[in-house]
């Protein structure tokens, strides 16, 4: 058996181009050079919107994809987020930094609540309390008087960025919301290729080995929780920004499901499948808004065919191909 594994270790390794790193940095050098460039081409608040939403699942995937957990509450954290920022920056005057730092913190705080409580089941009773509690926080935030009911907060003011950078400007506001997605992907990449997220994923693949071994499972998850969490906050505060309103569609059941149709269609465990299920997503509901065509029934189509033809997503199903191997990536089963 031993011998076995070698072999096929030293078969994937045989497999792999040898300049498979240098490959993937070029491509990641050619992603970042064409998001520089693209508000050039495109609408930048449409880009905005994208990378928002591509943080957001990047940070949902966080937890399933690495960790093995679904949650249907994450709506909580984006449009609580939302909420904090828009309303420290509008009604307490905060500067815009300060502001997403409070929903960071808020979003933290309310996943270290929602985990403590979730945690303690696991499947499908996991995420039908997460999904109960996120409803809890629905109709808190229906009925809170700082978040306007049903009218929301609205004409969030963008301020200046450290006091210098006006964010009124769209291509200042774009770049900014680039250096968030940017250094959100670099936390999650640091979270999972750090021993911790290797005990995460430990803990997916057999969570009862991980206890036999002495890792606290409690605690790993619980800490897994609370930074997709935090980071599904930075999402929401960015995104209370780039629209200047925060209303409580941030805050719904559909907000959670659309999170994770995004990361199913692009490919849980994987951390390019979330950016390109969002960008799936939003490219979808923004040409299709103004057509005859009822959105919600495509995406389904979409999301029908994808789930039919490609079981890992449609990273992943990339990844497990022969040039996806030679490139030096991996798929998650």
């Amino acid at each position: 058996m031993a011998a076995k594994s070698e072999t096929v270790a030293s078969e994937d390794h045989v497999t792999a181009h040898p300049r498979a790193g240098q490959v993937q940095l070029v491509l990641v050098a050619l992603a970042l050079a064409g998001l520089l460039v693209a508000p050039m081409f495109l609408y930048p608040i449409f880009l905005m919107k994208l990378l928002a939403f591509a943080l957001f699942a990047s940070a949902f995937n966080l937890l399933l994809g690495y960790t093995g957990l679904l949650s249907f509450g994450h709506a909580t954290f984006f449009g609580g987020a939302a909420y904090f920022t828009a309303h420290a920056v509008k009604v307490w005057g905060w500067s815009p930094e300060a502001g997403i730092l409070l929903g960071v913190a808020g979003a933290a705080l309310l996943g270290l609540v929602m985990g403590a409580i979730a945690i303690r089941r696991q499947g499908i009773y996991f995420a039908m309390i997460t999904l109960a509690l996120s409803q809890m926080f629905f109709f808190f935030c229906l009925q809170a008087p700082f978040t306007h009911g049903e009218d929301g907060i609205q004409s969030v003011p963008r301020g200046h960025l450290f006091g210098l950078i006006d964010l009124n400007r769209p291509m200042n506001m774009y770049y900014f919301v680039l250096a968030v997605f940017v250094l959100g992907l670099l936390i999650i990449r640091r979270f999972v290729n750090s021993p911790f997220g290797m005990i995460l994923k430990s803990i997916r693949e057999n969570e009862q080995r991980a206890i036999s071994l002495g890792y606290s499972v409690q605690r790993y998850k619980l800490g897994a929780f609370v930074m997709s969490a935090a980071l599904a906050g930075l999402a929401g505060g960015v995104k209370a920004l780039i629209f200047q309103f925060a209303t409580l569609t941030d805050v719904t059941w559909q907000m959670s499901g659309e999170v994770i149709l995004m990361t199913l269609l692009g490919g849980i465990g994987t951390l390019l499948g979330p950016i390109v299920g969002a960008g799936l997503v939003v490219t979808l509901q923004n040409y299709l808004a103004t057509s005859d065509f009822p959105v919600t029934i495509i995406t389904g189509v979409v999301f029908m065919v994808c789930v039919l033809l490609f079981r890992r997503g449609l990273v992943g199903e990339f990844f497990a191909t022969k040039i996806g191997r030679r490139l030096g990536f991996r798929a998650e089963s």
